[in-house]
């Protein structure tokens, strides 16, 4: 059985032989919802690449105190990969953070691509950011990554454009383009994949984000959905070599 995962901020850096505490209300779901007993074995990661394994000494209803025995750091991948995920409506994007968080990309932004049938009003931006970042972090601990991707602040199409230049590689994912992922990826830096929405790209935005430098590519034979697309080019990338 795989060991559960708790995130926890570590006020110092654990050592071997430490007793750490896991409270809040992440300790009392540990111990209350999860049923985390004295002597099981877990996982407790701070989301930025470093955590522990170790044994229960203690689980009430305030939470765990675990015991380190083996200290875990993930150090940062030479290549990031940035997903920019544009908003949908229902659950999809939603969807595309769980399982973008599962594959372990580096960062996802929000995109209100013109074609989105959903959009933010600017009083519910933070609960949307909120509520995508909790997905993010429940999925980093379903899949045991100890690194949780950072979920930007929603970026405009003039955004994403000025970006596109500092990016080592771009792609934007389209059903017209007529070449795949390439093979000769960078050896490092970021690497930039943009996911359209339901309505597909507007042929002004792909416009503008080629002539920025990106590549269009086709990432199947099929039309795929905005949920699923991103998840695909990243299982692409990791093929053809990616760091994990």
């Amino acid at each position: 059985m795989t060991d559960a995962m708790f995130l926890t901020d570590f006020d110092t850096p654990p050592a071997v032989g430490d007793v750490v505490t896991l409270d809040g209300e992440e300790g009392r779901h540990a111990a209350v919802v999860r049923r985390i007993a004295v002597e099981e074995i877990v996982l407790l990661a701070d989301g930025n690449g470093r955590g522990i394994r170790g044994t229960v000494e203690r689980a009430d209803r305030s939470g765990l105190a675990v015991r380190v025995d083996e200290l875990i750091e993930v150090p940062e991948p030479d290549r990031r990969i940035v997903v920019v995920q544009a908003l949908a409506k229902g659950d999809r994007s939603e969807l595309a953070v769980e399982m973008l968080t599962e594959l372990g990309v580096w960062e996802v932004v929000p995109w209100e691509a013109s074609r989105s049938i959903v959009k933010w009003a600017p009083d519910r931006v933070e609960r949307a950011l909120r509520r995508w970042r909790a997905i993010a972090r429940e999925a980093a601990k379903q899949s045991r990554r100890f690194r949780v991707p950072v979920v930007s602040f929603p970026a405009t199409t003039t955004q994403l454009v000025a970006r596109i230049p500092t990016a080592d590689l771009v792609l934007v994912l389209h059903e017209d383009a007529t070449v795949p992922v390439p093979a000769d990826l960078p050896s490092s830096g970021e690497i930039l994949v943009i996911v359209g929405p339901e309505g597909g790209i507007a042929p002004s935005e792909l416009a503008a984000f080629t002539e920025a430098g990106a590549r269009a590519v086709r990432i199947s034979d099929g039309v795929l959905r905005t949920s699923t697309a991103g998840a695909v080019a990243v299982g692409q990338l990791y093929a053809l070599g990616a760091p994990r």
